[in-house]
């Protein structure tokens, strides 16, 4: 007999396998290379969790993988509520965006680096953004929402802010103080915030359009 909630549960699952296979296959590229050169892998393991695309995908990777799974929990509670949720869905669409619109054409991946990158940045947004349309509850999302989802990337910025002048290393070139200087820093990561306000205020008005349908009314 046919179950749409068996069925869900499973596309649900092989999602989240694809999200930890992209994340898996970047660390170990990442490890093998510094093993390679003789460097620290606990340093290969920072510089991992440095970027706004691996912490972004390992969110997205959690929230599939509490929604694949009937074990309750705090932690499967938090992640699964709607506003949360949401503010990942925000956060990943920007990761497709910005990677695709800038930062594509800087080099050209191969082999098993380019199956992760392609995961990590078109895969893996497509079908979290198609999770949240499906499967997310709407109708409880607010603008003050948006506030509370900023916070990440605006903590991830000042963290690779002073990693990089820590370390002199800068995990995204729109972000190099030492090639580009703070000024310009600014005004990059500034773009990058409007246009995650702008994608958090189109996904809160799709949230109310498509509650509004499955009520008979319209916001």
């Amino acid at each position: 007999m046919f179950n749409p909630s068996a069925v869900r549960r499973r596309l649900v699952a092989v999602a989240a396998t694809l999200g930890w296979a992209g994340l898996s296959i970047q660390m170990y590229l990442i490890f093998h290379s510094r093993w390679a050169l003789g460097a620290s892998l606990l340093g290969g393991l920072m510089s991992f969790f440095s970027y706004f695309t691996v912490l972004s995908n390992t969110l997205v990777a959690t929230v599939l993988t509490c929604e694949a799974t009937s074990r309750e929990s705090a932690a499967r509670r938090w992640f699964l509520q709607p506003w949360v949720s949401s503010g990942i869905a925000v956060s990943i669409a920007v990761v497709g965006l910005a990677y695709n619109l800038l930062l594509r054409h800087l080099w050209h991946p191969e082999g098993w680096q380019w199956l992760a990158d392609e995961l990590m940045h078109d895969v893996m947004p497509v079908l979290f953004l198609a999770y949240w349309f499906c499967c997310v509850p709407k109708g409880g999302l607010r603008i003050r929402h948006i506030a509370l989802w900023a916070i990440y990337p605006l903590v991830y910025f000042g963290y690779a802010l002073l990693r990089g002048h820590a370390l002199a290393v800068y995990p995204y070139p729109f972000i190099d103080v030492a090639k580009l200087g703070y000024p310009q820093v600014f005004i990059n990561a500034g773009g990058l915030l409007v246009g995650f306000l702008v994608i958090s205020l189109a996904l809160i008005g799709l949230d109310r359009w498509i509650a509004g349908r499955g009520q008979g009314r319209h916001f």
